[in-house]
């Protein structure tokens, strides 16, 4: 592995948020991907890529079908890597990209759940940011991954 490919995966992979990364990815994780698989699946009283794929017509995400495999994509498989630690930054961009996107769907709601407004969304787009910065932490696939390559590198050298 070349010296370029290391450090991107070592500034990828690493982290020096201890074991409170873990605190703040498992739930996170769970509720993105119990809500990407209401989307993908029609699980946990979900409406499908079908039924999805036609509210987001209807609220002007074209083609509804691409943007629900989307955004359910994103919130499934990002949540499942959050929850392992797996990927931590690229899966917290993707969600964080994704709950922006929510974001504008309930802005003009104000901001208060009970009136289909943007708290939701934006309290998981501060968490997803926040693990962007944080990385998955001692606990983590991305942690183990790191250790592996780091000694891999080392007995190279």
């Amino acid at each position: 592995m070349n010296t370029n490919t290391q450090n991107i995966l070592n500034k990828t992979l690493s982290s020096d948020a201890g074991i409170g990364a873990l605190a703040l990815r498992i739930p996170v994780g769970v509720v993105l991907a119990s809500h990407g698989a209401q989307k993908l699946f029609g699980w946990f009283g979900g409406y499908g890529l079908e039924g999805t794929g036609q509210w987001m017509a209807s609220i002007g995400f074209e083609p509804g079908y691409l943007m629900a495999l989307l955004a359910g994509s994103a919130e499934f498989f990002g949540g499942v890597a959050l929850v392992l630690g797996l990927l931590t930054r690229p899966a917290a961009i993707v969600a964080a990209f994704a709950m922006l996107m929510a974001m504008t769907v309930h802005l003009g709601n104000g901001m208060f759940v009970s009136n289909n407004g943007y708290e939701y969304a934006l309290t998981l787009l501060a968490a997803t940011t926040a693990l962007i910065f944080l990385g998955g932490g001692a606990a983590s696939v991305d942690a183990r991954i790191n250790s592996h390559l780091l000694r891999q590198a080392n007995t190279t050298l």
